[in-house]
């Protein structure tokens, strides 16, 4: 049976980190949108632009996650899934196809994350531009796992 390994944490938790090392202990595929969303358009997109491009993307790795697991490949999503909404959708999905999800939290004090943006934001690679102002904005958007989530405390990463 397939595995799904779903990260979840906040921007600078160490998730795309902790993506690669599961990637080549699972001999899985890996879908880091952020990748995606930095290569085709740029480090830094319009504000008022960025959700559709971003939407757009998800679009485009769902099937191709979801062929993975129904052939037997396990899969890491890097997504944050920051919405309780769209965990539990992937979960319905994985399950829908016969395969098991496993959801990681990845916890970073917030002052390791902003230092962690802000190097990110003056290194020379791709990776999304991430502004002071827009780091505290998107915290308003998540959405910490609940109770009654398939997770254990056995799955939380601790990075930092």
């Amino acid at each position: 049976m397939a595995t799904a390994h779903l990260l979840f944490g906040y921007l600078a938790s160490g998730k795309t980190t902790f993506a690669k090392h599961l990637e080549v202990k699972h001999k899985a595929v890996r879908f880091t949108p952020d990748e995606w969303m930095a290569h085709l358009f740029g480090d830094d997109p319009p504000e008022e632009s960025f959700p559709e491009k971003a939407e757009a993307i998800l679009q485009l790795l769902e099937p191709l996650w979801m062929r993975c697991l129904s052939l037997g490949v396990d899969v890491v999503l890097d997504y944050g899934f920051w919405a309780r909404k769209e965990r539990d959708e992937v979960r319905a999905i994985v399950e829908r196809l016969g395969a098991s999800a496993c959801l990681y939290r990845l916890d970073c004090p917030d002052d390791e994350a902003r230092r962690r943006v802000d190097a990110r934001n003056q290194a020379d690679h791709r990776s999304l531009y991430i502004a002071p102002a827009t780091y505290d904005a998107l915290r308003r958007r998540f959405e910490p796992l609940e109770a009654d989530e398939a997770w254990s405390e056995a799955d939380v990463i601790h990075v930092c």
